[in-house]
């Protein structure tokens, strides 16, 4: 009887949690929106307790500028903070939270269009509800193989293996690169309508490759692979960048943040 029941209340479940993102994409999104916030401001707390605040007023103008420009574009308050870190980071999280390393800012050279777009890929997460989204795929396949574990299926520990195998390379790790490649347009769509140049998103890619080379990684970049494919997608989307960046100076919006 339960295993007749399984595959129709998964079904609903799922169906329930169906949802499209900025670009049209289908995800699956199953978590309250208050519940991923509420997990994002208790992080950002915990960052603030755990490291220091940078009091450079440079560093704090040039990262208040860009990411007002920018969510100026979405909508809601925002609130941003710079932290001293050497690492080339730099983060968004559900509830409006920007957060900034020192070390970035370093690494671009205060060039306000490339930390532009890497704010604009962060904010882009949020706007995409990736985080929501990772969490609801988690908490998916935790439910379907405690589920499993109740039939004679999951009896079989060679199943649960492979299903094992199958949840970390066929469900949860390919939406990540998908993820990534949906900020980036998001976020360069983001920085343009702000009046950043879009085409400083590839020289930032670039850079961050250049700078992986060394001996020091790029933190960004751990988490942030920059493939060739990346470079080639963004210059596909330039078009569509470059139109909003015009449409963006054309109607006066022209940041001076350095």
């Amino acid at each position: 009887m339960l295993k007749k029941l399984i595959p129709p209340l998964m079904a609903a479940w799922l169906l329930a949690g169906c949802a499209t993102s900025p670009t049209g994409r289908s995800q699956f999104i199953a978590l309250p929106d208050a519940q991923i916030n509420q997990m994002g401001l208790q992080s950002f707390s915990a960052l603030k307790n755990q490291k220091p605040v940078s009091k450079n007023p440079q560093y704090n103008h040039l990262a208040h500028c860009i990411a007002n420009a920018i969510t100026q574009q979405t909508g809601g308050n925002w609130e941003i903070v710079v932290f001293q870190d050497k690492s080339s980071n730099a983060f968004a999280l559900p509830g409006n939270k920007i957060g900034v390393y020192t070390g970035l800012i370093q690494l671009v050279g205060g060039n306000q269009d490339q930390l532009a777009a890497v704010i604009g890929h962060e904010v882009g997460h949020v706007l995409a509800k990736h985080s929501n989204e990772r969490a609801s795929q988690q908490m998916a396949v935790q439910q379907g193989m405690g589920i499993i574990q109740q039939t004679a299926l999951g009896q079989n520990p060679t199943t649960l293996g492979l299903l094992g195998l199958g949840t970390q390379y066929g469900v949860l790790m390919p939406f990540s690169r998908t993820q990534e490649s949906e900020a980036d347009m998001i976020g360069q769509d983001l920085m343009s309508k702000a009046g950043f140049d879009p085409r400083q998103s590839i020289a930032l890619w670039q850079k961050m490759g250049r700078a992986s080379q060394g001996q020091q990684p790029v933190e960004f970049m751990s988490t942030h692979p920059a493939h060739a494919t990346r470079i080639q997608e963004l210059e596909q989307h330039m078009p569509k960048a470059m139109a909003l960046f015009q449409q963006a100076h054309a109607a006066g919006r022209q940041p001076h943040c350095n």
